[in-house]
């Protein structure tokens, strides 16, 4: 096997690429890391850069691994800050790094494409401790992957660390009605009314898809984007229009764009994308705050897309507790990481552990909150990894 560090996807043809993938996963398919390289979106300019792992079999792409240079933990949705600090306390670099991830994407999934078996893993793993070693990197990190690849490199010496979202399981639902009849009366009664406000506002909703969502669209959703995140964090977006453009242009049959309306203007929308099994939460915007807007743009509309689509699952994005009161449940991820210096690495076990439990005890707590009449199974048929 031959192993290389692309500094370009296009180091790969796109169908070599896309062969790796087992399903219709959007984030690790070749047109969504052009779309990000191509825009600028990473690169030197923001510190995310391209340093793809590729492993041949002669001329044959057998595996890969999306991978960049970090020079800082922006965008990542795993936190690592404390690491970087104790680093520097003692006088050492904790960046750069190297991360296997879906820039700006906490959504997990595929990070180690292709199927490799115990014998190429642990080549990949010795290749990227080597690398690490030759390009004076702190270590390498494994972001979201599926829990059969986390546990494969955590057999290989990493530190595994735990995480939790809420994703919305679909149960066979025929209408967004049935949904909600399974919640008790009080957790009911509370989700229909904030539907029925933001029908009494006047609000109405068109989805969008595929071609239908047309290039003035994503410059109307890009304005909307930016404007919002300029308010909520005091700086604009890491993505730009050039990306947004793309993504329609190379990846429309996976977006799905709500747009709210409000007297014939539209003055929200929510950017989904999608797989055969599941659709994404991904990004909102909104010209200004209306009442429950964003959770029915958001939510609402996201569970009722995927009731009529037939889709298993909603994932909903990083965080946020307030998805359980609206029938999301917790769901465990994951992400692995090495560090080259070994006194660091004992002490991230050691923490990592003490936090995963932290994380278990987080998630059983949130089980036991949800609005559900009855107990819902714990590994929920629709849950894929």
């Amino acid at each position: 096997m031959q192993f290389e560090f692309a500094r370009s996807i296009h180091a790969a043809a796109a169908p070599s690429w896309n062969a790796l993938l087992a399903d219709d996963y959007p984030f690790a398919r070749h047109e969504f890391l052009a779309a990000l390289e191509d825009s600028q979106a990473v690169g030197e300019a923001s510190g995310w850069l391209p340093r793809h792992l590729l492993v041949r079999d002669g001329d044959t792409l057998v595996a890969a691994l999306p991978g960049y240079l970090k020079e800082h933990s922006y965008g990542e949705y795993v936190f690592d800050w404390a690491w970087a600090d104790a680093y520097q306390r003692y006088g050492q670099r904790y960046y750069p790094k190297w991360i296997n991830a879906i820039p700006f994407t906490p959504c997990r999934g595929p990070r180690l494409l292709g199927q490799p078996d115990h014998n190429t893993i642990a080549a990949i793993t010795q290749t990227l401790d080597n690398y690490c070693l030759r390009e004076s990197l702190s270590g390498w990190h494994c972001l979201f992957p599926d829990q059969s690849v986390s546990e494969a490199l955590s057999q290989a010496g990493s530190a595994r660390r735990l995480g939790c979202q809420f994703h919305w399981f679909n149960r066979n639902y025929r209408t967004f009605d049935d949904f909600v009849a399974t919640f008790t009366s009080r957790k009911r009664k509370n989700v229909l009314k904030e539907r029925r406000r933001v029908r009494e506002q006047g609000f109405q909703f068109t989805t969008l898809t595929g071609a239908a969502i047309e290039p003035y669209h994503w410059q109307f959703f890009y304005q909307l984007y930016q404007r919002t995140y300029l308010k909520r964090s005091g700086h604009g977006g890491y993505l730009n229009e050039a990306f947004f453009q793309a993504l329609g242009q190379n990846l429309a049959d996976h977006c799905v764009l709500v747009l709210a309306q409000l007297d014939g203007q539209t003055v929200a929308a929510a950017l989904y994308l999608c797989d055969q099994h599941t659709l994404y939460g991904r990004y909102w915007g909104c010209l200004a705050e209306f009442d429950n807007l964003h959770f029915e743009t958001c939510y609402y509309q996201g569970i009722d897309y995927a009731i009529a689509q037939g889709l298993t699952r909603f994932d909903g994005g990083a965080q946020g507790e307030h998805k359980l009161a609206r029938g999301f449940e917790p769901v465990l991820t994951y992400s692995n990481h090495h560090l080259c210096d070994p006194r660091f690495a004992a002490a991230v076990e050691d923490f990592v552990r003490e936090e995963g439990e932290m994380t278990q005890g987080y998630f059983n707590d949130a089980a036991a909150h949800l609005p559900y009449t009855q107990p819902t199974p714990n590994n929920p048929p629709s849950q894929k990894d």
